[in-house]
C-alpha cells in the first residue's frame, strides 16, 4: 500500500511535467489571456474599467463612452490629428461649413457685420458622396428592395439576443437627411439628450420642436416617432448631400459641436428597427449597438467581459495626415503620410476593474498602452530635480515610450467675490488675493499631490487653446517673475508686503488687531484628503493667516455655492471645445453662479472684462481677437478672483510596437491613426513571459528522492531468497 501511495502520484506528476515540457517546446505562452490563434494578428488590446451606459450619439457624453462612439460615428468635422492649436478639418463634409449672416428681416449681411446686427447665422454643409454605412440588419433588404427586419413578429425574434444573430445585413449611402434626422433626435422626448437645453438657445425652433415631439409622442401608442414627418425650422435638407442649420445670432463655437458625436448621422431605418416591440428587452438598441459610417464597428458588446471593434468593410477611406508641427517629422509621426486608414484591423477592450492586474498585464505585453496610476507611479516614472518626468530604468529596458500632454483643463482655488473680506474690487481686497496667490505654492502641490503631472497655471487658459501664451510674455506678473528662462514664484517677502498694504500686517487686521480668519469650503473627507487640507492650511500659515476648513457633504456644498455663501473653495473645468470662450466665460459676470445660476463659481464681475467678453466671444480667431484676450487675461490676473492653480498633465506609456501616437485631447476618433507592429509584440511577449519551469523539475526531483527509499526497500523484499508466492486455486 505504501508503494502504491508513493508511486501513483509520482507517475501522475511525471505525466504532467512531460505535458508541460511538450507545451513549452511548442513556443506557446502559458499566461496569455487571449486565444493563441490570434498570435501576431493586427489586433490592438486595450481595457475599460466602467461599462458604457449608452452609445447613442444623442445621449452619450462620457469619456468612457466616446472611446467607442468616436470610432463608429462620423460628424461632419473633426480635429486635425497633429496640428496645434487644435484645428478643425472636414471629415464627411467636403469643406468647413459656409456661414452667412442675416439681419432680423432676413437680409444678407456682410461677413464683417457686428454681432449685434446679426439675427441669424446660417451654416451650410455639403457631405461627400460615396460614403456608406457599416453592414447592419436595420439596412438589410430582400430581393424586392423591401427592408427585411422592420416588421418583426415575436416568433421571428426568438433566438435573437445580439445584433450578430440576424442572418442578413445591408447598407446604404450616407445622405444629408441623416444628419438632419439626428439633430431632430436631440429633442425627442424619450432620448433625453444632455445638450438639448444648450442647443435650444442656439438652433432656431429647437425649443418649440421639443414641445411638438412631446405632443406627437403623447398622441400615439407606437414606440417609433418618424421624425421625418415633423419639420424643424432651424435644420433643413437642401439636396441629397447638403443640409443647412440656422442659428440664433452669432455663435461661432457651433463649429466645434459639429465635430462631436451629437451631430453625427443616424439613419431613420436604425431608429425604426430598434423601436420594434421586444428589442429593448434584448438590449437591441442604439445604447448597445451603434450604426455608423466610421472606420470601426462594434461587433461584440459584453460590457461585463469585453467589447470588440472591427474594421468597417464599407469604410469610405481616409488617409493619414501629411502635415504637422515641426517636431512631428523628427518624432516619426509623418512617416505614414498619405497612407490609407485605419491601420489596425481589430481592437479588443477587456474589462479591468482593478489597477494592479491591469498594470501587470501591461508589463507582460498584453495591453499595448497604459496610463500611470498612483500605485504604479514609482515603478514607472521618476521626477528630476526640475520637476520633469522620465522613465525608470526598468521601463527603458523594456523599450517603453513615455508620451505626455498638458490637459485642456484647469483646477483652481476660487475666492467668492461677493464675500466682504476676500471679495470685492477695492485695492485692499485685490492685494489680499494677490498675496494669497503667491503664498499657495502650486509647484509644490503638483510635486506632492500630482506626482509632477501638471504645470502651474498663469491664467484661465490652458495650453492648446487659442490665446494661451508661453514663455516670458505668458507669465502672470502679479505672482511670477521671469528668471533664467523660467517663471519663478515671487518671494514670501513680496506676499507679506502685499498683505501689509492690504491692511493685514503679519496676518492681523491693522484696525482691530484681530487675526485674519478665512474659511475654506470643501467636500474633502477621509484620510486621503487630510494631507491635502493640512497642506492648504500650511500655505496660509506662511502669511500668518488662520484657515478654517468647513467640510460638508456635496449637496450642502453645492447649495452654499449657489447661494454665494462659500468664502474660498476649489473648483475645476474641462474643455468641451478648444475655444477661449469656453474658459473665459467662467469669469463672465452674467454667468455668476449666485445671481444667475451660471458657471462663474467665483461670482466675478468686472465691467471692462464683461464688455470685452461680449466682444470676443463671437469673433473669429485672429490678431484682433488675440489682443482682446490679452486684455481680458491681464484684467483677471490683476483682480485675482482665482488662485490660478494648475493644468494637469496626461501621462501614457506605450510599448515599442506602437507608432503614430500623439495625444490629441480634443479629438475622439484617433484610433484610426494608430499603427502597431504585431510581429514585434509577439516576439517581446515571448521573451517577457517565458515559463519558469525549473521549480517544477526541482519538485519532481524531490518527489523522486522521497519515493526512492521506499522503492528500494520494496525491490529488496521482492528479491529476498526463499520467498514463497502463494497461488490461489
Amino acid at each position: 500500500m505504501l508503494i502504491a501511495f508513493l508511486i501513483s502520484p509520482l507517475l501522475r506528476w511525471t505525466g504532467i511535467f512531460c505535458l508541460l515540457w511538450l507545451t513549452a517546446c511548442t513556443g506557446e505562452i502559458w499566461n496569455n489571456p487571449y486565444p493563441h490563434t490570434e498570435g501576431a494578428h493586427n489586433v490592438a488590446y486595450s481595457s475599460f474599467n466602467l461599462r458604457p451606459k449608452t452609445l447613442d450619439p444623442a445621449r452619450s457624453y462620457s469619456a468612457n463612452e466616446v472611446i467607442f462612439t468616436g470610432q463608429i460615428y462620423e460628424p461632419p468635422l473633426q480635429y486635425h490629428y497633429l496640428l496645434r492649436p487644435y484645428t478643425l478639418t472636414p471629415l464627411t463634409a467636403e469643406s468647413l461649413p459656409q456661414v452667412t449672416y442675416l439681419d432680423a428681416t432676413g437680409n444678407l449681411l456682410p461677413e464683417e457685420a457686428s454681432a449685434h446686427e446679426i439675427a441669424y447665422s446660417v451654416y451650410e454643409l455639403r457631405i461627400r458622396p460615396g460614403i456608406y454605412y457599416q453592414p447592419h440588419p436595420a439596412l438589410a433588404k430582400d430581393d424586392a428592395g423591401r427592408l427585411l427586419y422592420h416588421n418583426l413578429t415575436p416568433g421571428e425574434l426568438e433566438g435573437i439576443y445580439k445584433i450578430g444573430d440576424f442572418p442578413r445585413t445591408g447598407t446604404r449611402e450616407l445622405v444629408a437627411a441623416d444628419y438632419v434626422y439626428q439633430i431632430k433626435r436631440l429633442a425627442h422626448p424619450k432620448v433625453h439628450s444632455p445638450i438639448l437645453g444648450l442647443m435650444s438657445h442656439h438652433i432656431v425652433g429647437l425649443k418649440e420642436y421639443t414641445q411638438t415631439l412631446a405632443a406627437a409622442q403623447a398622441g400615439t401608442q407606437d414606440e417609433y416617432l418618424d421624425l421625418r414627418a415633423y419639420p424643424l425650422a432651424g435644420v433643413e435638407v437642401v439636396d441629397r448631400y447638403t443640409y443647412r442649420l440656422t442659428i440664433e445670432g452669432k455663435y461661432p463655437q457651433l463649429r466645434y459641436w459639429l465635430a462631436m458625436p451629437f451631430f453625427a448621422p443616424v439613419p431613420w431605418e436604425a431608429d425604426r428597427f430598434y423601436s420594434q416591440p421586444g428589442m429593448a428587452e434584448r438590449n437591441l438598441n442604439l445604447d448597445w449597438y451603434p450604426v455608423g459610417t466610421g472606420p470601426y464597428m462594434l461587433t461584440e458588446n459584453d460590457p461585463n467581459r469585453r467589447m470588440v471593434l472591427e474594421r468597417n468593410p464599407n469604410f469610405h477611406g481616409e488617409t493619414y495626415p501629411t502635415e504637422g508641427e515641426p517636431e512631428d517629422k523628427t518624432a516619426g509621426l509623418l512617416a505614414d503620410g498619405g497612407e490609407p486608414l485605419p491601420f489596425i484591423d481589430r481592437v479588443v477592450f477587456s474589462l479591468e476593474k482593478e489597477s494592479i492586474p491591469y498594470w501587470n498585464k501591461f508589463l507582460q505585453g498584453y495591453y499595448d498602452a497604459s496610463e500611470v496610476a498612483s500605485d504604479s507611479f514609482d515603478q514607472a516614472l521618476r521626477i528630476s530635480g526640475g520637476g520633469e518626468l522620465s522613465l525608470t530604468a526598468q521601463m527603458e529596458a523594456k523599450g517603453i515610450k513615455l508620451v505626455t500632454a498638458i490637459g485642456t483643463s484647469t483646477y483652481y482655488v476660487g475666492f467668492n467675490m461677493l464675500d466682504p473680506v476676500v471679495g470685492g474690487y477695492s485695492e485692499r481686497a485685490r492685494k489680499l488675493r494677490q498675496a494669497i496667490s503667491i503664498a499657495i505654492d502650486y509647484e509644490e502641490f503638483i510635486s506632492i499631490f500630482a506626482n509632477g503631472r501638471g504645470i502651474a497655471a498663469q491664467g484661465p487658459l490652458p495650453p492648446g487653446i487659442f490665446g494661451y501664451e508661453s514663455g516670458e510674455k505668458g507669465i502672470n506678473p502679479y505672482v511670477y517673475e521671469w528668471e533664467k528662462g523660467q517663471p519663478r514664484r515671487k518671494s514670501l517677502q513680496t506676499a507679506r508686503r502685499l498683505l501689509t498694504e492690504a491692511g493685514y500686517p503679519n496676518g492681523r487686521d491693522a484696525e482691530t488687531g484681530k487675526p485674519l480668519l478665512l474659511h475654506f469650503d470643501t467636500t474633502s473627507r477621509g484620510p486621503d484628503s487630510a494631507a491635502l487640507l493640512s497642506w492648504m492650511r500650511k500655505q496660509f500659515r506662511k502669511l500668518n493667516i488662520q484657515l478654517v476648513v468647513r467640510d460638508t457633504d456635496y449637496n450642502r456644498f453645492q447649495d452654499k455655492m449657489r447661494q454665494g455663501n462659500a468664502q474660498i473653495f476649489q473648483w475645476g473645468w474641462n474643455a468641451d471645445y478648444p475655444d477661449p470662450e469656453n474658459f473665459l466665460f467662467l469669469l463672465y459676470g452674467p454667468e455668476g453662479k449666485a445671481k444667475h445660476g451660471g458657471e462663474n463659481a467665483a461670482n466675478y464681475s468686472n465691467p471692462e472684462f464683461n464688455r470685452l467678453f461680449g466682444q470676443m466671444k463671437s469673433m473669429e480667431n485672429g490678431p484682433e481677437r488675440l489682443m482682446i484676450i490679452r486684455e481680458m487675461v491681464a484684467i483677471a490676473r490683476q483682480d485675482a478672483p482665482w488662485v490660478w492653480g494648475y493644468h494637469p498633465k496626461q501621462v501614457n506609456l506605450l510599448h515599442a510596437w506602437n507608432s503614430n501616437v500623439k495625444p490629441n485631447l480634443m479629438a475622439n476618433n484617433t484610433l484610426k491613426y494608430r499603427r502597431i507592429d504585431p510581429q514585434l509584440r509577439a516576439q517581446l511577449r515571448a521573451e517577457w513571459n517565458r515559463p519558469v519551469i525549473w521549480p517544477l523539475w526541482a519538485l519532481l526531483a524531490a518527489l523522486v528522492l522521497v519515493a526512492m527509499p521506499a522503492v528500494m526497500l520494496y525491490w529488496r523484499k521482492e528479491r529476498q531468497p526463499g520467498r514463497v508466492v502463494l497461488e490461489e486455486h
